[in-house]
């Protein structure tokens, strides 16, 4: 976990204005339920930073997607149940990408306010070694071989650049909003 925890010190020195959302402790996923949901284990960075932060969007742009505790189930449905991917892929519009539970399938773990859908590509069948796989809001398909808080470390870190985004992604001055696990 120690590695995870550096992972997700590095997105926070990427993206300070994310700290302010940090949880004290620890949010209580229940792993067992949401990957028994899911059918498949979930990378350990992944898990490290959704026991660290609610769900956040960052600059009214990016929804990055965090299980909520005691809603586990529900977060694991929503990564399964793909309908855009699922068409696209019926279509033949996702190049050789295949919709989660296929081999080597999709899984979403965030989305744009302007269609760009990110995905880790669930093969090779160690999560630790997933790659992450943006679909852009104008249907090009883009692999990187980091895992997802790396990509967003190294995104906002000006590391990597992602074709097909806006010009400003990221933004000089990211800001982040915390969705918190309360609905009321």
């Amino acid at each position: 976990m120690a590695d995870d925890m550096l992972r997700v010190e590095e997105l926070e020195a990427a993206l300070p204005a994310m700290t302010r959302w940090r949880v004290s402790g620890r949010r209580e996923v229940d792993w067992a339920a949401l990957e028994a949901a899911l059918g498949v284990a979930l990378p350990s960075d992944f898990r490290s930073f959704s026991e660290a932060y609610p769900a956040l969007v960052i600059d009214d742009f990016l929804m990055v997607s965090l299980p909520v505790p005691g809603e586990e189930a529900l977060w694991a449905s929503g990564r399964t149940e793909d309908e855009i991917l699922q068409d696209l892929y019926e279509m033949g519009d996702a190049e050789e990408y295949v919709p989660y539970p296929g081999p080597g399938g999709l899984v979403s773990w965030a989305e744009s306010n302007s269609g760009d859908a990110f995905y880790w590509k669930t093969s090779p069948a160690d999560p630790e070694k997933w790659p992450v796989v943006i679909r852009t809001d104008n249907g090009e398909w883009f692999e990187f071989p980091v895992g997802a808080v790396e990509f967003l470390a190294r995104v906002y870190g000006r590391v990597i650049d992602v074709p097909g985004m806006p010009r400003n992604f990221p933004s000089d001055s990211p800001q982040v909003l915390g969705l918190g696990d309360r609905t009321d």
